[in-house]
This record gives structure tokens, sequence and C-alpha cells, in this order.
């Protein structure tokens, strides 16, 4: 996959088949979209190109208000996206200045005469141009006057239910990881640096590794206890996690940390990466440390075998 930072450096292919998205996620309903770019462009002989943007555009077109939550940091999206095949990727930073592009000068400008579009695949909701008042309707209508072939592409059903972003951000948001990992089709993740903590853990035989996660805009799933794979210097352990603020110890600050099982190393400063495979139970304030010790033990044991059933 060859990227490509704005229109500019997009040296052009023979028969660009293109699709356009902030695809935050990567998930199986962007998937399915991009699985389908693929088939039509090795169809018509041609090449794919995935357009995308940063920052978000919500970033942009509402500064006052913007709170969203990414799935994935950019880096990570850049990678998912690798991971599909497509052959091309344009990142077109979004400015007020492209917000303000009408879909029709959006579609000519970028996607005509920038990219030389022959081809777009775009999902059932797809939205674009200033107020995202360019639609499918409209696609085709551009397409019938500046020669190009659109295709829209069904949803991505999971029970009933069509995938999406704000699906997945709200399964996030409720410590519904499973869910959430059934629509992105992997497992969600955080990765960061291990940083100082109160070591308190250690004293009860539980010792964890708090993490400073890598990008401010990252969502962090639920507060609660969860089962983890953990992966450090390309191993991979097994452990258990715990997001919040750690209410039996009177702490007030948001944490990540993981205690990693039958792992013995000195991590400060080391990145790890944490795969969030299931929420065990809320997090809760205890009598006492011990009450806790107890609980943990407990924990573990339920995070065993849910790890091992994952296996």
């Amino acid at each position: 996959m060859k990227i490509y930072r704005g229109i500019d450096e997009f040296k052009g292919t023979d028969f660009p088949v293109v699709t356009v998205g902030t695809f935050d996620g990567v998930h199986l309903g962007h998937q399915k979209i991009i699985n389908r770019l693929k088939e039509v462009a090795e169809g018509k002989g041609g090449e794919t190109v995935v357009i995308t943007f940063e920052p978000h555009p919500r970033s942009v077109i509402y500064p006052d208000s913007w709170n969203l939550k990414l799935i994935n940091s950019p880096q990570k999206k850049t990678e998912l996206l690798q991971k599909t095949g497509i052959d091309h990727l344009v990142i077109l930073p979004f400015t007020k200045e492209l917000a303000n592009m009408t879909s029709y000068e959006f579609i000519r400008q970028i996607l005509v005469e920038g990219i030389k579009m022959k081809s777009i695949v775009v999902g059932f909701d797809h939205h674009f141009g200033k107020d995202r008042l360019g639609n499918h309707h409209s696609l085709r209508d551009f397409g019938n006057s500046l020669d190009f072939e659109v295709e829209e592409v069904s949803p991505m059903y999971i029970d009933g239910v069509a995938v999406s972003s704000s699906k997945i951000r709200n399964a996030l948001n409720e410590g519904d990881i499973r869910t959430a990992n059934r629509y992105l089709g992997y497992t969600y993740s955080i990765q960061g640096k291990v940083i100082p903590g109160y070591q308190v853990g250690r004293t009860m035989g539980f010792p964890t590794a708090n993490i400073e996660v890598d990008d401010s805009l990252k969502l962090i799933t639920a507060n609660g206890v969860y089962a983890c794979r953990i992966q450090w210097k390309g191993r991979e352990f097994n452990g258990m996690g715990n997001i919040g603020n750690r209410p039996t110890l009177d702490r007030n600050d948001h944490t990540v940390e993981v205690h990693i099982f039958d792992f013995d190393h000195e991590i400060y400063g080391d990145l790890l990466i944490i795969s969030w495979m299931d929420r065990i139970r809320d997090e809760v304030r205890f009598a006492d440390l011990e009450a806790l010790r107890r609980q943990l033990e407990q924990d573990r044991i339920t995070v065993l075998t849910i790890l091992e059933s994952n296996t």
C-alpha cells in the first residue's frame, strides 16, 4: 500500500476505483465496502484508492463542541487499512476550506480532477460535501455528467444490527467489549508506555503496569475489570485489566492498568499493547485491601477461564 499525504502527492494510476470516508474503526462494515472496492478494481483492471481525512472532520466543523473519542488512532487506522490489501491510501488534511466545498466541488476537484476517478464504491449511508448534502443520488447525477460509475454497498448486518462506528462507540462506552469486538471484526486494543504508579498492587501479590495511553483522542472503554491479552516486545501474555478510579484506594485519577499473569520483568517506559477480550465486573469499592485481594484472586480464575475459551 502506498500512502500519500494530500492530492498533490498522488501520482495517479490508469483506472482508479475509489472509496471515501473517515473509516474510524475499519470495522466489518468498512471491510465490506473495501472488499467490494477490490472486486470492482480487479474486474476492471484498475487499482484501489481509499481516501480518508486527518484530523477527524467533526473536529474542524464543530470545534467548540468537539468531544468525540475515536476508536483508533490515525496510526492504527492506517495499519488496519494496510491489512485490507488496498493499493493506495490518500490522507487529506481536513481544513475549513475542504469543509466548505460543496458536494459537487469535492467530487469534481478532488476525485475527478485530482484522482482521475473512474469508479466509486460507497456505503449505504454515505454523505459528503458542505453540510453533508451529497448522497448516493447526487453521486449518480455527478457520475452521469462527469463520467464515472457509482456503486452503493448494502449495510453489514450482525444479528439484525447494521454495523457502524457509532454503534461500536456506544458498545465501548457501555463496557460491552464483546459486542464491540464482534462489530470490529478484531479485538479492541489500547497501547501506551508503562509509567510509575502507587505500587499498591505489588503489596497484594498483583503488581500492575499503569499505562499512559499514547493518543488523547482514543476512546477508552467503560470502567471495570477485564480479561486481556498483553503484547510486550513481540510476546503475548494473559492478564486482567482495570479501567477506572480505584475507589478502594480513594483515588480520583482515571487510570488504565493491567496485571500480567506469570510475568516478572522490569517494564517501566516500555510499550504495551492491550487487547480487551471481555468485561467481567464493575469497578467497586471494597472494605479494605484484603477484601480487594480476595476478589482479585477470584477475578484471576474468571479471566483465565475466559481466555482459555478464546484460544
